[in-house]
């Protein structure tokens, strides 16, 4: 192929990239940008040799008009043919009224031209235009193509002023053209006229700057001589995508309207503001000259003239005016186009690549047949029981590394969830010490009671085991509604293709799910039933009535030691300021007798408010005797009872130890229950102190054993819930699905009338299959016509 047909091949690829609107093939092109009434249309109209843009006030190109310069022979079969490779009927043609016609006044005139021309002895006509969303129809007349580009835009544009992407798509065929494909862009303007957005300037600078900014786009940046250089916006916006110069061609336009004693020889010798490929001027036809109907060919004679016998242009006339600029275009384009060709081959084959992946993703239409369909939808299936399996197990191949999900999000909702919750439940945050004395009066009957009765503690522990029954069952819910995420992003791209069939595979999991929802949480609920139905005090883990009494009285002399201290040092520090002030060994000795007193005050304060207790500091000294004998009293026990208190004490000693405050969890359960007890026993000391000073010393005593009570077993429930619901939960909901969701697909699916339906394929994978099919035949075809010159 010639060197004259890269400009021919670069059309042939445009229009493909026009009709099926490719976005990603950037193709060499000729981009003409300038302000309103720059003379971009007149530098057009001179190039092509024919009156055919629209003119008027304001915004005129209001669509971009891809304009396709094909340079024909005079002989050329295209003349005779339409591309289609129908025959073109000349003598239809000579008279542009005859566009709609009857058929009666076609024949008419095609009989007076018969007679007139003696026997249709026509030249036929060699120059017209062709629009490719008017196809295999030419328009001679380029009046009518004026007509056409003015009803084109205001068919997608508006009859406003607005302006539109889409592009117009004229072809120029003429023996006086050169090859060159340009692209007419609306004008830059700063202020709205009329209907215009408000937006206007800004909307037609993102259109211009969306094709210059490609770089396969050499920009024709069009300003008049007669407004200074600086002023240009056309250069302006050049500079932004292309700020060294090297794919921009200056056009001076207008150079015969500058002032008397000046020109604009510097800025076309490239001294003012140089460019790679220079500055070109050229003389516009004014508007007298397009009012009396001045021709192109008189106009471009006169530009011709005017460089000569010009002073100051005679010098480098040779490279000023129209077909000086038409040549060196021409000759820019082709030298751009064998540049970038290469490259345009890559980018089509690595197009070309991805498509064909694209479409390998939506499946072969001819791979289902009626033989294999079982064997397919069986096929998917598995895979999909499979994914369903492995993303529970942690071994799916997609895991997400944004969130937690499948098997890891279960185990989180077990030992976070699931266990926060528990820990969050205070086991006496709903009773009272008032609920505590009535529960235990109650339990009585009729009688005083000589001891704290079993009865009263089995009442009040009971409810608060109920308690546990909340986060536990919203455990179960937490992991069936994971199960069912699982089940929804279990798909596959193949799978995709057949919607019916993927959503009866999520229905059957689903329904499974749903029909082990129901015995999970009846189970869980019976845990805690369980628990309820039998107390058992006899728990190794639980503190027992002797440790809880023993706890009890150890608390009690704790706070009366630590009052006496305070009460102490509050009257030493009293004593050291009177000795500051008197500074006197008699005053010291003074004040060491009003501590005496106050200590020994204190101490009878302290006898009187637990007589009991603290009868005397005699009593103190033998603390181990008394408090055996006080439980012996408070529990009713006899001498071999009082035997058991003690193996009981000693046995639960380390259960009345605090134990260090953390989280709990399965490795050490105990420990951290233990230390949650004893962090709730500290925050109802707190609150429940001004409820126990209303009670006598028995009630206060009691109720304190009760709370301890309850609040040691409800630890030891709490753990064993927190260790049974998970278990549970697995066995007969998570791995029992694992297990039967293969034979459940199987069974629920695999029917042989059902299998039209569930592998009918999806309408938008069809039209998606399509879109990309014709992707890549658009791309073999652009690629078939660059192996010709490549």
């Amino acid at each position: 192929m010639s060197f004259q047909d890269l400009i021919p091949v670069v059309n042939k690829l445009q229009d493909i990239v026009i009709n099926t609107n490719l976005t990603d093939l950037d193709l060499p092109l000729l981009t003409v940008i300038g302000s309103q009434s720059a003379g971009k249309s007149s530098v057009l109209e001179n190039i092509v040799g024919k009156d055919f843009l629209p003119r008027g006030v304001g915004i005129v190109t209001r669509r971009p008009l891809v304009l396709q310069l094909i340079n024909i022979d005079e002989d050329d079969s295209l003349i005779y043919k339409n591309s289609n490779g129908s025959s073109v009927n000349h003598e239809d043609l000579y008279n542009s009224s005859n566009e709609g016609l009857t058929l009666e006044d076609h024949l008419k005139n095609t009989i007076t031209n018969n007679n007139n021309n003696n026997n249709n002895n026509h030249t036929p006509l060699n120059e017209w235009g062709e629009f490719l969303h008017i196809p295999n129809k030419r328009f001679y007349n380029f009046a009518d193509i004026r007509k056409e580009i003015e009803n084109e835009t205001a068919r997608i544009a508006g009859k406003n002023k607005g302006i539109s992407r889409l592009p117009i798509n004229l072809k120029v065929y003429s023996p006086k053209v050169l090859n060159l494909t340009l692209v007419d862009l609306p004008g830059l303007t700063k202020i709205p006229i009329g209907d215009q957005p408000t937006d206007i300037e800004r909307q037609i600078k993102n259109l211009i700057l969306e094709y210059i900014a490609k770089p396969n786009s050499i920009i024709l940046a069009v300003s008049p001589a007669n407004v200074d250089l600086v002023n240009s916006e056309s250069l302006k916006l050049a500079r932004q995508v292309d700020p060294l110069g090297k794919r921009t061609i200056g056009i001076l336009s207008k150079i015969d309207l500058m002032d008397h004693g000046t020109n604009a020889l510097d800025i076309l010798t490239g001294k003012v503001y140089p460019l790679k490929l220079g500055f070109i001027g050229t003389v516009n036809r004014s508007q007298q000259d397009i009012s009396v109907n001045k021709s192109l060919e008189d106009s471009l004679q006169a530009e011709e003239d005017f460089f000569h016998n010009h002073p100051a242009y005679r010098s480098i006339a040779n490279r000023c005016g129209t077909k000086f600029l038409a040549k060196t275009l021409n000759h820019t384009l082709m030298n751009h186009i064998r540049e970038r060709l290469p490259d345009i081959k890559a980018k089509l084959n690595t197009l070309m690549g991805q498509t064909e992946q694209e479409l390998a993703s939506y499946g072969d239409l001819d791979s289902v047949s009626k033989e294999n369909r079982g064997i397919l939808i069986l096929q998917l299936m598995t895979k999909f029981a499979t994914n369903f399996i492995n993303s529970i197990e942690g071994n799916s191949m997609e895991i997400s590394t944004k969130e937690l999900c499948g098997g890891a999000r279960i185990y989180y909702i077990y030992n976070e969830v699931f266990g926060q919750s528990l820990l969050t439940i205070n086991p006496t945050s709903n009773l009272s010490i008032n609920d505590i004395r009535t529960a235990i009066r109650n339990s009585t009957g009729p009688r005083p009671s000589l001891f704290v009765p079993e009865l009263a503690f089995d009442l009040l522990v009971k409810p608060q085991i109920q308690l546990l029954e909340g986060p536990s069952k919203r455990c179960v819910e937490l992991v069936y509604e994971e199960l069912m995420k699982i089940c929804h992003n279990c798909g596959s791209a193949e799978l995709s293709r057949y919607p019916k069939l993927q959503t009866k595979l999520i229905e059957v999991i689903s329904d499974l799910l749903r029909e082990r929802l129901g015995p999970a949480t009846k189970y869980v609920e019976s845990l805690i039933e369980i628990h309820r139905a039998y107390i058992n005090t006899n728990h190794p883990n639980f503190v027992g009535a002797a440790s809880a009494m023993a706890s009890v009285v150890e608390e009690r002399k704790q706070k009366v030691k630590n009052s006496s201290k305070n009460h102490d040092k509050k009257i030493l520090e009293n004593g050291s300021a009177k000795h500051h002030s008197h500074g006197s060994n008699n005053t010291k000795s003074d004040s060491k007798n009003e501590v005496e007193i106050e200590i020994q005050r204190n101490s009878d304060d302290s006898k009187d408010t637990i007589p009991a207790i603290h009868s005397s500091s005699a009593a103190q000294a033998q603390n181990d005797t008394n408090q055996d004998s006080f439980l012996n009293f408070f529990f009713g026990k006899d001498d071999q009872s009082q035997q058991f208190a003690q193996g009981q004490t000693e046995q639960d000693a380390t259960s009345a130890v605090p134990f260090p405050s953390s989280e709990l969890s399965f490795n050490s359960p105990s420990n951290n229950i233990q230390s949650k007890i004893t962090q709730q026993m500290e925050q109802l000391n707190i609150e429940t102190d001004q409820q126990f000073q209303q009670l006598s010393e028995r009630e206060q005593l009691e109720c304190e054993l009760i709370l301890k009570l309850i609040v040691s077993y409800f630890g030891i429930i709490r753990e064993m819930i927190q260790d049974q619901v998970p278990k549970s939960v697995m066995c007969l909901l998570v791995n029992y699905t694992k297990e039967t969701v293969q034979n459940r697909l199987v069974s629920k699916l695999y029917k042989e009338d059902l299998f039209d339906e569930l592998l009918l394929e999806d309408e938008t994978i069809s039209a998606e299959r399509q879109r990309c099919q014709n992707l890549l035949d658009t791309y073999r075809q652009a690629s078939e016509i660059i192996s010709e010159v490549v």
